[in-house]
């Protein structure tokens, strides 16, 4: 009965997540402020949004020509985002609006838009989190997903005349990390 009860309660320990000091978690706080930042930027929020346009440039205007999310984020059928949005970015000699590119261009899927403009960072923080709303990740998954995917990385090399990310990607990755690692707290 000791051992069953024993091991009950280890794993009721190990269920509850790290465990973090209050430094630490000060520390992984301050650190989501970086990944606020990032996340809060065009490069990133223009396709992260809550209705079904997407927008485009520094201004964040609603995306030319009736672009839609459609129904698996990758435009509504007959005018797929890859009918204008290549696997890379046009040469510069294409002008400073031609249409960039990354590999699977496309909007969040309607099931979870991940939709963050203008959210408290606490509400930002919840949803990243979220696997209901983040496409069933969790914090591996995520880190994965912001170091690695094409798409992403896209971020820091916008093509002609669009300003990157302004946090270095190995910074931006390395916030991510220091944040997930200390299970991922929300600011108050």
């Amino acid at each position: 009965m000791r051992i069953l009860f024993a091991s009950f309660f280890l794993l009721a320990l190990t269920a509850c997540g790290p465990r973090v000091s209050p430094e630490q978690k000060a520390k992984a706080v301050e650190a989501f402020a970086t990944v606020e930042k990032v996340f809060q930027h065009p490069r990133c929020s223009n396709c992260h949004i809550p209705g079904d346009q997407p927008l485009q440039f520094d201004a964040q205007t609603p995306h030319q020509m009736g672009v839609v999310r459609g129904p698996e984020g990758k435009g509504a059928p007959g005018l797929p985002c890859a009918t204008c949005h290549a696997e890379a970015n046009p040469p510069a000699s294409y002008g400073p609006h031609a249409p960039p590119g990354a590999p699977h261009w496309s909007l969040p899927p309607p099931d979870h838009k991940m939709a963050w403009i203008g959210l408290p960072s606490a509400q930002l923080c919840a949803m990243i989190k979220d696997k209901k709303s983040n496409g069933d990740r969790d914090f591996a998954a995520l880190l994965k997903h912001v170091s690695e995917d094409k798409l992403v990385l896209w971020g820091w090399n916008p093509g002609n005349g669009r300003l990157p990310v302004p946090v270095p990607h190995d910074q931006f990755v390395a916030a991510f990390k220091l944040w997930a690692d200390a299970g991922g707290p929300c600011p108050e």
